[in-house]
């Protein structure tokens, strides 16, 4: 059994297929009048927000911009690439790096007559790693050791190593490089047995004895003890300083690796080479340094054409402080002092030879830049180094202020206002669709009362013109 909706819409539309009612399709009048009625208010928020989308875009545009070049930027920084590089003549006998302390320069003479080395001892042989040593304590000591004598350095600290019950030689080991003292133990399973061996840290004050003090309910690990005027095991090696002499000059270190003997460089000593000094100069970046500022400059135009069409009369961020913001210090770059402490000829990228132009690009004074080059290597160089102050830091500040989600003045600070103006937008039109359904659903309702009533009064007409109709056959 089908059954017929009493509702208005089903009663309209019954109404309407039997031919009765207006003849107008309420239902699509009702959608048309609400969506007029709103018309108007739907295309300013549909207009505001298209505006806010571009001013986004155009924005996160230049941000991504900035970031791009921020990057690029710091990644040749830290290379070294735009820095004097050090090098050895002889590679196998030393290997070089900058500090970053000063910028090196000039050429020096290096020889190097001794390296740096730990202390090594061995035990008396076992049979195997895994033989009992008995237990108790071992405790090292540092300091000096001079043929049998040994000095030991107070200033650095004695370590115990407790060995428990049973241990093997193996845990003996295990149980010294457990404590970190700086000492590296392993077991060696040498053609006279297996025997543990000890190696001590570079250095001549690096020097180690090793006491026992046994539990007398389990003996024997005195037998690990070790003192250079023992009989006990074996001394492989003593603990000696490097020695070497920069530019005649005598030198040593307790450690191959060498900070500051040349003005900031570090040096890994790797060989002796007595009687046959090398040479540890520095590379020439003059030419990597004027095209790294061309490349800059070109850079910076591209980001300054971007600004300048987005702040333009009309355009997306023509009233945008954030924009203007970074236009101005981008503007004001040049002139800028980026080394505040410098006493030579570069101390602004306007010594570099970046020029602004009146219509805010910029250009490449390629004159002036080789002319600073010549005066001022040294403070070029330093410019382009990974500090506090210089090319990179510069502009990695006027990045990270334009990128502030929390300044409303930048141009991050912009982009986080017109989200939330989106956001609030997409709010308002959402409850404005609601109004107008509201409105629509209360318009259909409205017609679809008005449409029966009309169809009844129809269908009454009609039975009334009948009934008349057939009074008048009657008459005749």
């Amino acid at each position: 059994m089908n059954t017929i909706t009493n509702s208005p819409t089903a009663t309209s539309s019954l109404v309407t297929a039997l031919g009765g009612g207006s003849g107008i399709d309420m239902l699509d009048l009702a959608n048309k009048l609400a969506q007029a009625q709103f018309a108007a208010r739907t295309d300013r928020l549909t207009e505001r927000g298209d505006t806010l989308e571009a001013k986004v875009s155009s924005a996160s545009n230049i941000k991504s911009m900035l970031l791009a070049l921020n990057t690029s930027l710091g990644t040749l920084v830290r290379s070294g690439d735009l820095a004097p590089v050090p090098s050895v003549a002889n590679a196998a006998i030393a290997s070089a790096g900058l500090t970053g302390s000063t910028q090196p320069k000039g050429s020096y003479s290096l020889e190097v007559t001794r390296l740096a080395s730990g202390q090594r001892i061995a035990s008396t042989p076992y049979a195997s790693a895994s033989d009992p040593v008995g237990a108790g304590t071992l405790t090292l000591r540092f300091g000096t050791i001079d043929g049998a004598s040994f000095t030991e350095d107070t200033g650095q600290t004695a370590v115990d190593v407790t060995i428990a019950s049973g241990a093997t030689l193996a845990d003996v080991a295990s149980a010294i490089n457990g404590a970190n003292a700086g000492v590296q133990a392993y077991v060696a399973n040498t053609v006279d047995g297996a025997q543990l061996v000890l190696k001590g840290r570079e250095g001549v004050t690096n020097g180690f004895v090793l006491e026992a003090s046994e539990d007398a309910a389990e003996p024997g690990l005195a037998n690990l003890a070790w003192n250079p005027a023992s009989a006990s095991g074996e001394l492989l090696a003593t603990a000696v300083d490097a020695a070497f002499t920069i530019d005649g000059l005598d030198y040593t270190s307790s450690s191959n690796t060498i900070s500051e003997a040349v003005p900031g460089v570090k040096l890994q000593l790797l060989a002796t080479n007595t009687g046959a000094p090398t040479r540890v100069s520095f590379s020439d970046p003059t030419s990597s340094i004027a095209s790294s500022m061309q490349d800059l400059t070109d850079a910076l135009n591209e980001v300054m054409a971007e600004l300048n069409a987005a702040t333009g009369i009309g355009a997306e961020l023509a009233n945008d402080g954030g924009a203007r913001a970074l236009r101005r210090s981008l503007s004001g770059l040049a002139g800028t002092v980026i080394m505040p402490n410098a006493t030579g000829a570069a101390r602004t990228l306007a010594d570099l030879g970046l020029k602004t132009e009146r219509n805010g690009t910029f250009s490449l004074d390629t004159q002036r830049l080789q002319a600073t080059l010549a005066a001022d290597p040294e403070g070029v160089a330093a410019m382009f180094t990974n500090g506090i102050n210089g090319v990179f830091a510069t502009f990695d500040k006027i990045y990270r202020d334009a990128s502030s989600t929390t300044n409303s003045g930048s141009l991050g600070g912009s982009i986080t206002r017109y989200n939330r103006q989106i956001a609030r937008l997409s709010e308002d039109q959402t409850k404005l669709a609601e109004d107008q359904e509201k409105l629509r659903a209360r318009l259909a309702s409205q017609f679809t009362t008005s449409e029966v009533r009309i169809g009844t009064s129809q269908a009454t007409l009609a039975m009334l013109k009948n009934q008349i109709a057939q009074w008048n056959k009657t008459g005749d």
